[in-house]
């Protein structure tokens, strides 16, 4: 994947010398199409750089509009927070926000970023490849858990080496297991855990810290996200722009996630999604307690908990995991932590989980999935 085109398109709107952009996908992974958004779409929005979609792993993808000043304060804040600015590897899409934060940041420090061959899938030879085109002393990359837990399955000794040489391995878009981040530790590798999405710019809480000129705070345990990185609403769907974001009387802009957890001394907890409870048979229990537990498991790599519709329950637990683990060793894992009504009903054990292009685990596909599985 070749990114000068985009480079090109979107330096000129962050600019003012050219229209917004929306990067939209290829027939390829390594594709994309530079969509130029025209002024009526953007109608009551100031100084509007780029267009990014959501990953609509749950849904309907929508279409966030980020600022000039979002995108820049972005970029600045993620250097200040490192402490350097550096030569970045493309190792997603470009059009998720973390391929388009890696243009913009890379934009911002003068550096060219170098992009890997996503076809047919991200591996760990491609990365490799890659990697060994970056000339920057200092080196950073955006990742996945998903795309690191490849990376450190029975990782090579050049794989290895080229994860030490990152000065900054910026890891977010999903919750890393405590599997993957042990094993990460065990090589000392350069990890940041990042926390944000299209809404945010990408990433604004590093390490469950807010990035300078970042707000974070709590109400009824909703995380909401404040300050400049915010973007200025949703494109054509104003009722859902007016419900998640606002501006306060100092004139701080916030977006109103859908996570829960809590702001303790400058440290943000996040304990789940608003969405999160499954109620099965009148008794309502946490996906994210149930995948905490199935994680532990000897032999899972990756788990997925969601609600699987049922006509007499409402809705039963519903478990995709890859791995090697047996089925009813999860199963009791889950009944004598957490009881007998939060034990999967439904299960699925694969090779590999489904992705979406950027890495993220296709939970619309695994829900079908499971519904199609029997009890």
């Amino acid at each position: 994947m070749n990114p000068d085109s985009a480079l090109v398109a979107l330096s000129a709107s962050l600019n003012e010398e050219g229209p917004a952009v929306e990067f939209l996908p290829g027939a390829t992974n390594n594709d994309y199409l530079v969509n130029h958004v025209g002024e009526a779409e953007l109608e009551g929005l100031q100084e509007i750089a780029a267009v990014v979609r959501t990953s609509g792993s749950t849904g309907t993808p929508k279409r966030a509009a980020l600022s000039i000043e979002a995108l820049a304060s972005s970029s600045m804040a993620t250097a200040e927070y490192l402490g350097f600015e550096g030569q970045w590897l493309l190792a997603l899409p470009l059009h998720y926000v973390a391929g388009l934060s890696v243009l913009s940041r890379s934009l911002y420090a003068g550096t060219r970023p170098w992009a890997m061959d996503l076809n047919p899938s991200f591996g760990a030879q491609g990365f490799n490849e890659a990697a060994s085109a970056l000339t920057d002393s200092k080196r950073l990359v955006s990742l996945v858990p998903t795309q690191l837990q490849r990376l450190l399955t029975d990782p090579s000794e050049q794989t290895l080496a080229t994860l030490k040489r990152f000065d900054a391995i910026l890891l977010g878009g999903a919750r890393a297991s405590r599997a993957v981040l042990d094993e990460a530790s065990k090589y000392s590798l350069n990890i940041h855990l990042t926390y944000g999405s299209s809404e945010t710019s990408g990433g604004c809480v590093y390490d469950a810290k807010a990035l300078p000129g970042v707000q974070v705070k709590t109400v009824d345990g909703r995380i909401l996200l404040g300050g400049p990185t915010i973007a200025s609403g949703y494109l054509g769907n104003q009722a859902l722009s007016i419900e998640h974001f606002s501006v306060d009387h100092e004139g701080t802009r916030w977006y109103t996630t859908d996570d829960l957890g809590s702001h303790e001394d400058g440290v943000l907890y996040i304990s789940g999604r608003a969405d999160d409870v499954i109620n099965t048979g009148g008794l309502k229990v946490s996906a994210a307690k149930i995948q905490h537990v199935i994680e532990s498991v000897p032999g899972v790599e990756s788990v997925v908990v969601l609600p699987v519709a049922d006509p007499q329950w409402g809705q039963q637990v519903g478990a995709a995991l890859s791995g090697s683990a047996d089925p009813d060793t999860v199963r009791e894992a889950v009944r004598a932590a957490l009881g007998s009504a939060a034990v999967p009903r439904r299960f699925l054990q694969l090779p590999e989980l489904p992705l979406l292009p950027n890495g993220k685990f296709d939970r619309m596909a695994m829900g079908a999935l499971l519904a199609a599985t029997n009890e």
